[in-house]
C-alpha cells in the first residue's frame, strides 16, 4: 500500500517517525517507513532506535550522495505501490495526515500535501526564511497545483516515479525539484494539491538562508549553461528576468552594483521584517554577478 520515505542528514528523526508510525498502524494498512542517512555524522544513535518499530528500517549511507540520488535510492528500496516522500525536518500537525493521503492510494497520482510554518515561531534570526516560506511557499492549493513542484511533502505512484526519477547528474544545491516537476508535466501528469501540510521545523538562520540562496542561484545558472535544460527560462522567473537584462546589456552593470550594495542588502534582509522585494533583487544581482565571474 504505502512506503513512507525520508532522506535524512544530521537531524533527529525519531519524533516524526513515531507519529507517522502511530497513524499508519491505526489505519490498518500495509506500510513501511524507510529512513536513509545521507552521510550523516550526527543523531545516528538516536535515529537507530526507529528499527525497534515494526515495519521501520533505518539505513545508513557512509557517504553523502546528494538530494537527487538519495530519493531515487529510497524509491528503489520501497516495496509498495505508493511513495510518500517528506523531508526530515518536518513535523506532523494533524491526526489525519496519513489518512488523507490514503484516499489517493488506489490510483496513479502525484499529490502535494504542502508546507506550513509554526505560528508561534517568531525568532528574528529566522525572519527571512519564515517570511519567504509563509508568503512564497505556503501558497493556496490552486496556485501550487499549477506551478512549482515541491519535494517537502508529496505522494507519488511508484510507476510514475520510475518514469521520471530525479536527475542524479545535478551537482550543487537546488532546483532538482523544478526539473522533476517539469518532467512530470511533460509526461502529462498534473499535480493534485490537498490541504495536508507538514510543519517545516528545521529553519535556516537568515545568514544560512542567504548563503543557500546564493548556492541555488549559482546552480540554476550552471544548469542553464549546460544547454541540457532549454525549458529553464519558462520554469524560472529569476532566470527569465536575467536573460532579458543580459539581452539589454545590463547584466554586467548589475553585477558591479551587487558588489557595491551587497552588505546593505544583507543587513536589510536580516531585519525582523525583511522585504521580499529586496530578496528578489539580491537574487537577480547575484545571478548577474555569477554570470560574469571569471
Amino acid at each position: 500500500m504505502l512506503s513512507i520515505l525520508i532522506p535524512t542528514y544530521n537531524y533527529d528523526i525519531t519524533k516524526l517517525v513515531t507519529e507517522l508510525h502511530r497513524q499508519a498502524i491505526e489505519q490498518f494498512i500495509d506500510f513501511e517507513i524507510i529512513v536513509m542517512e545521507d552521510g550523516s555524522k550526527e543523531f545516528i544513535a538516536e535515529n537507530k532506535e526507529i528499527n525497534n518499530f515494526i515495519f521501520c528500517n533505518h539505513i545508513i549511507l557512509k557517504h553523502n550522495i546528494g538530494r537527487s540520488a538519495i530519493r531515487n535510492k529510497l524509491a528503489d528500496e520501497a516495496k509498495y505501490e505508493h511513495l510518500l516522500f517528506m523531508d526530515c525536518d518536518a513535523e506532523v500537525n494533524s491526526n489525519q495526515f496519513i489518512e488523507r493521503y490514503l484516499a489517493f492510494c488506489h490510483e496513479e497520482c502525484v499529490v502535494i500535501g504542502g508546507t506550513a510554518y509554526d505560528p508561534e515561531e517568531t525568532n528574528p534570526d529566522y525572519s527571512l526564511r519564515l517570511k519567504y516560506g509563509k508568503e512564497r511557499e505556503a501558497r493556496n492549493a490552486a496556485e501550487r497545483g499549477k506551478t512549482n513542484f515541491a519535494t517537502f511533502n508529496f505522494l507519488i505512484s511508484k510507476n510514475i516515479f520510475n518514469r521520471v526519477r530525479f536527475d542524479e547528474t545535478i551537482r550543487g544545491y537546488g532546483h532538482e525539484d523544478m526539473l522533476f516537476g517539469h518532467q512530470l508535466h511533460q509526461l502529462g501528469y498534473e499535480f493534485i494539491q490537498i490541504d495536508n501540510p507538514l510543519i517545516h521545523k528545521g529553519l535556516d538562520s537568515n545568514q544560512v538562508f542567504i548563503k543557500k540562496t546564493e548556492e541555488a542561484t549559482k546552480n540554476l545558472f550552471l544548469l542553464y549553461k549546460t544547454d541540457r535544460y532549454p525549458f529553464l527560462p519558462q520554469e524560472s522567473k529569476l532566470l527569465a528576468t536575467f536573460l532579458k537584462l543580459n539581452q539589454w546589456g545590463l547584466s554586467k552593470l548589475l553585477a558591479f552594483k551587487f558588489d557595491v550594495i551587497k552588505r546593505v542588502l544583507n543587513r536589510q534582509l536580516c531585519k525582523p521584517n525583511p522585504s521580499l522585494i529586496l530578496y528578489d533583487l539580491y537574487k537577480i544581482l547575484y545571478l548577474c554577478k555569477t554570470s560574469h565571474a571569471k
